[in-house]
């Protein structure tokens, strides 16, 4: 199982434009974050979770060959701006590209995205095949997917557990139920917006106090603002276990 940090940051992106602070004018690579997305492979199955405004450079930089799936966590523009350019893998792979996400998430994807879903469709429109999901695990091509419930302050999103790893973004709450589905979990997720308080993402020391709770062998930070501070600094203060994310990281799995 190979894991891609696609994009690790807010929905502004790191730099913000007309931001002239330390973080927007930093010259470490790790500083500079689209839009938050993963690549998980996992035995034959190649799946991305959301796919944000800048979801077409995202393929190009890791070299995305194949795509068979895509997850939505949540509906925010975000997280779903991007799926027009799920294009290129409809030509290649001569298929119309399943995505899974909750009822109202589909429902507004497919309210921004109507041409895709015309009667009469435009020629070259994305080919896709909705599938409802909620909080019951589902199978693709044979993989197990446990959603993972979550609030971002009144919406619901899900995260999700493939084996022993679970990916959680836009949240500011997580249900009892939720963190037992997230028991033995060896690699975790999670959103750590900045170090003040926000009303509908969690804090870094919100963050670390979950990334405790659960006790994953190794926690990562995404969906980071500029204002949580310069990468190198932030991450050098993290305990043993817990690191930021970054665009382009890897991480190989057993």
């Amino acid at each position: 199982m190979k894991v891609t940090f696609l994009g690790t940051g807010t929905s502004q992106g790191v730099p913000v434009i007309g931001c002239e602070c330390p973080v927007c004018k930093s010259l470490d690579f790790r500083d500079k974050r689209t839009r938050s997305s993963i690549f998980i492979q996992v035995e034959e199955l190649n799946v991305v979770v959301d796919t944000g405004p800048d979801f077409r450079m995202q393929m190009l930089q890791n070299q995305v060959k194949k795509l068979d799936a895509v997850l939505f966590t949540h509906e925010h523009k975000d997280h779903t701006a991007g799926l027009d350019d799920i294009r290129p893998f409809n030509f290649k792979q001569k298929k119309d590209m399943p995505v899974y996400g909750r009822k109202q998430v589909l429902e507004q994807i497919s309210a921004e995205f109507a041409y895709v879903f015309s009667q009469k469709k435009y020629p070259g429109v994305p080919q896709v095949n909705r599938i409802e999901i909620d909080e019951r695990p589902f199978k693709i091509d044979g993989v197990e997917i446990v959603p993972l419930p979550v609030w971002h302050y009144k919406l619901p999103v899900l995260g999700f557990r493939i084996k022993d790893f679970a990916y959680i973004t836009d949240a500011n709450s997580i249900p009892e139920e939720t963190f037992e589905k997230l028991k033995g979990v060896k690699v975790l997720v999670l959103n750590a917006l900045q170090k003040t308080p926000h009303i509908s993402h969690f804090t870094l020391e919100e963050a670390v106090e979950v990334a405790r709770r659960v006790k994953a062998e190794n926690t990562y930070f995404t969906h980071i603002s500029h204002k949580l501070g310069e990468h190198a600094e932030i991450d050098e203060s993290l305990e043993n276990g817990i690191s930021l994310a970054y665009d382009g990281l890897v991480l190989n799995l057993d």
